[in-house]
């Protein structure tokens, strides 16, 4: 395994992105409706006014209704919104198909047993991949939502994981310059998700006829979902050199996706992500930090923005604590194995006493 050198020398200037379905319509699943619909058009002008360069895409947010249009037509509409993104100095990071809205993702689409329901979903794939191109995107971001199982017996699990390699093949066989992002995610929508870790995503990246352009990311609340530590799992995509890009947001404990705002929940487990990702240089090479959190339930107004703002503002905060830790006295606890030391340092370092 054999990383690329990464220029340290210079501080890294974090470019920032988001996607518009974080401009939460306000739908409550529960309840009323809180606040008004935002017009999907204006958003894209609220990026450089919050510090965005970056729009994260699915591509029928690039091109609604694609299932329904001509090749010509969706590839004019994407190439439109191309432009668009150019004028207004703003970067597509990725397109991902979305995959489980459709009545022929029901079950999975590329693990599904249904042979035209995978057919759909390669054709998906491939005009998803023909957008990214179009709107000049350089990857592709496969959250496999619904590729899983709600009871065990449901599915041939080994032959999914097959089907899951195939397709990946496929797609760099359609694309030689795309790169694929493969975001893990344990559960919701479905019960137990295949490739539900980096670890997994990682194994299918080397398993792959072109590794290097298989990559990860990872979400920090998909992870701890999962149990783990998000700066250890984005350490460990690091470590390979096949972290293509992150979400950050927070979780509070094992419930349902809660996109909550970057380190709400917990500030350590988010200085740690932000630590581990500046040590390693990430940014170095243009990727970007993305954010993936939405606004709470109750709030009210339109647009909300706020936590859009916060969680940006959260994390430049963290790599200020970072970039002005002590790193001899954490070199001398570490030598001393000191642990409730360092604690107590990294402690008194968050709050400010140090």
């Amino acid at each position: 395994m054999q990383r690329s050198v990464i220029d340290m020398s210079t501080p890294v200037n974090y470019r920032f992105s988001f996607g518009p379905w974080n401009i939460s319509e306000g739908g409550d699943p529960f309840g009323p409706e809180v606040r008004a619909a935002f017009p999907h058009e204006e958003k894209f002008a609220i990026y450089k006014q919050l510090g965005f360069d970056g729009v994260q895409f699915h591509d029928d947010d690039v091109v609604p209704g694609m299932d329904d249009l001509t090749a010509e037509k969706m590839l004019q509409r994407a190439t439109s919104v191309g432009n668009m993104l150019r004028d207004s100095g703003l970067t597509p990071e990725f397109v991902a198909p979305r995959l489980w809205f459709a009545s022929q993702t029901v079950d999975g689409g590329y693990t599904s047993n249904s042979a035209a329901d995978r057919a759909y979903a390669w054709d998906r794939t491939r005009k998803c991949m023909d957008i990214a191109r179009a709107v000049g995107s350089k990857a592709i971001v496969l959250w496999l939502a619904r590729e899983g199982t709600y009871i065990r017996e449901a599915k041939d699990a080994r032959l999914a994981y097959d089907r899951l390699l195939e397709t990946i093949n496929k797609m760099l066989a359609h694309d030689s310059t795309l790169e694929i992002w493969i975001e893990p995610k344990p559960n919701e929508p479905t019960d137990q998700a295949y490739v539900p870790t980096i670890g997994h995503a990682i194994a299918l990246s080397y398993a792959s006829t072109d590794h290097k352009r298989v990559k990860g990311l990872i979400e920090s609340a998909h992870a701890l979902l999962a149990g783990l530590d998000p700066s250890d799992e984005m350490a460990f995509a690091l470590a390979h050199d096949k972290l293509g890009s992150v979400h950050l947001n927070d979780q509070n404990g094992l419930k349902y996706d809660q996109d909550k705002n970057f380190g709400a929940a917990n500030l350590r487990v988010g200085f740690n992500q932000v630590r581990v990702l500046e040590e390693a240089g990430y940014g170095r090479r243009g990727e970007f930090i993305g954010l993936d959190v939405k606004a709470m339930r109750t709030q009210k107004g339109m647009p909300v923005l706020d936590h859009l703002k916060n969680s940006r503002s959260i994390f430049l905060l963290l790599v200020d604590k970072v970039r002005s830790l002590d790193q001899k006295l954490i070199a001398q606890h570490r030598d001393a194995r000191d642990y409730e030391a360092l604690e107590w340092y990294i402690l008194q370092h968050l709050l400010g006493a140090k």
